[in-house]
């Protein structure tokens, strides 16, 4: 049925340019519209959108419902200008909509055609995660028509009264946190390319979007607050478990790989590793784009790795980063500490060598506090800390420190 609006579109559009007396190509170049975009249009092979069906109308001279087949049954819908109301009713995202009306809420199949229109097309490139995200909830409330709020509050969903959240993928897997899926929720789903830059979008229902759970289940995931002190900081001791392990030997060389369990001989004091690390703040690693963590990491490993002494970098992507100095690493963007399953107060078993465990406190963190600019991140600052130091320094997120995360594999097709 809807490939039948779309024919019926198509040859009232046919019929409007044949009585201008221009051929597609001169009406498609007169309205500044790609000729092969205009001929699929004419053809009903295209799901236009709401800007080209304006751009239409105003090259026919015409209003834009006199487009419209008169037995057209989506010309009431389609033509309803929602931003234009939300403007005028002068509502926030967090306001609630009286369903009274049918002008402010806005459906699904319109919000996805506003947000496509508006976003696809929208440079990312370059910006912090937590930038990108406000850039992204601004664009989308100038396209629906709300003002932007000086900062946006941690609501959920994040926009409480049209009821959707936002999600910016790169890849196929999606992170929901600290909720399953809500099946009377909407989520809008924006891709993004190699450049970052939004590609494609789409608004898909709850109920819909549950099918890709393929668990259930939430993943708990440890978080910290990070602060920035301004200068570098060194634990004064380690854990008393490494301090009475350790084998004191000066120039120290390490002849193990990264990933391999510690050896007594070989295992470097926190100081140590301090006086070895401290030589990288003031260096820059690629910033790459915001997405790519784990290729800004390997970077980053390989530089440590160089600087304690190793001939080679290895990372299996295992815990902690660099096994063999019991030393976990962090570069610093954003202002929360993604610990992953593991937490220095969760009491976990980590690695026996010998008759000697050692457990999540025993831990080192070398945590590098850095700056982007451009497409550099500058290191400016390092944090070395024992696990037993760790919550001095970086409290754990409320209570036990968790939150959760909800993993969905999304199909290849998605947005098609």
């Amino acid at each position: 049925m809807d490939n039948d609006y779309l024919v019926s579109f198509g040859q009232r559009v046919r019929e409007l340019r044949q009585q201008t007396g221009l051929s597609q190509e001169k009406f498609a170049l007169t309205i500044g519209m790609d000729r092969t975009y205009y001929s699929s249009v004419e053809s009903g092979k295209r799901n236009i959108s709401l800007l080209n069906i304006k751009k239409l109308a105003d090259g026919f001279g015409i209003p834009v419902a006199d487009l419209f087949p008169k037995k057209c049954s989506m010309r009431r819908k389609i033509m309803i200008d929602y931003p234009y109301y939300i403007r005028q009713s002068g509502l926030t995202i967090y306001d609630d909509i009286d369903l009274r009306g049918d002008r402010l809420y806005i459906p699904t199949y319109a919000l996805e055609v506003i947000l496509r229109d508006s976003l696809v097309g929208l440079s990312l490139s370059g910006l912090a995660l937590r930038t990108r995200s406000k850039v992204v909830k601004s664009a989308i409330c100038e396209a629906l028509g709300y003002p932007i709020p000086r900062s946006f509050a941690k609501t959920q969903p994040r926009f409480p009264g049209q009821n959707f959240d936002v999600y910016t993928q790169k890849s196929m897997n999606v992170q929901i946190w600290n909720e399953e899926v809500d099946g009377n929720r909407r989520y809008v789903f924006l891709r993004v390319n190699e450049d970052d830059v939004i590609n494609a979008v789409k608004v898909i229902c709850g109920e819909e979007l549950v099918q890709y759970d393929r668990t259930g289940t939430l993943t708990r995931k440890y978080q910290a607050t990070m602060n920035s002190y301004g200068h570098d900081i060194c634990s004064a001791n380690d854990s008393p478990t490494i301090s009475n392990w350790i084998i004191d030997s000066p120039n120290t060389v390490i002849e193990s790989a990264p990933n391999s369990v510690p050896r007594r001989s070989q295992l470097l004091r926190i100081a140590e590793i301090y006086r070895r690390l401290s030589p990288m703040v003031g260096k820059s690693i690629s910033y790459l784009d915001a997405v790519q963590e784990r290729n800004r990491g390997a970077e980053l490993h390989a530089m440590i790795c160089e600087h304690l002494g190793y001939s080679s970098y290895e990372d299996d992507g295992s815990y902690p980063d660099i096994a063999n100095q019991l030393l976990e690493v962090k570069l610093q963007t954003s202002p929360t500490i993604d610990l992953g399953l593991h937490s220095p107060k969760d009491g976990e078993q980590i690695v026996t060598v010998g008759d000697t465990t050692f457990f999540s406190e025993d831990i080192r963190y070398a945590i590098f506090d850095g700056k982007v600019i451009g497409n550099q991140v500058f290191l400016q600052n390092l944090y070395l800390v024992a696990g037993t130091d760790f919550t001095n320094y970086f409290p754990l997120f409320q209570g036990r420190g968790t939150n959760a995360k909800l993993q969905l594999s999304l199909p290849n097709d998605f947005f098609d």
